[in-house]
């Protein structure tokens, strides 16, 4: 299953705070987690063949291997630590669960 989760920054949040807190806290910690095996966070830059702006600004693509064990795993004291920093960041994020078919 692969979990993409689309955002953009709240208006009072400066990028660079939440790149260095991406980078430095959430993808190591998030990573160590049984249920991952993997997770980037990727900061869009255009529209392909437009001058619009994207409707996002972060994109966050984790691989779950056990969608009953994240649950699990999401639950525990650091994780909601970090749930609660990411909500501080994130404006509305939406979370989208996928699979892939080819």
């Amino acid at each position: 299953m692969t979990l993409i989760v689309l955002f953009n920054l709240k208006d009072e949040i400066a990028k660079d705070n939440y790149e260095v807190w991406a980078k430095t806290v959430d993808v190591p910690i998030v990573k160590k987690l049984s249920c991952i095996d993997d997770f980037k966070v990727f900061k869009t830059s255009g529209i392909l063949g437009s001058d619009a702006i994207p409707p996002y600004q972060y994109v966050e693509v984790l691989e779950v291997n056990d969608m009953e064990q994240l649950g699990k795993e999401v639950s525990s004291d650091i994780m909601k630590q970090i749930s609660a920093q990411f909500q501080l960041f994130a404006d509305n994020p939406i979370f989208i669960m996928s699979s892939q078919i080819a």
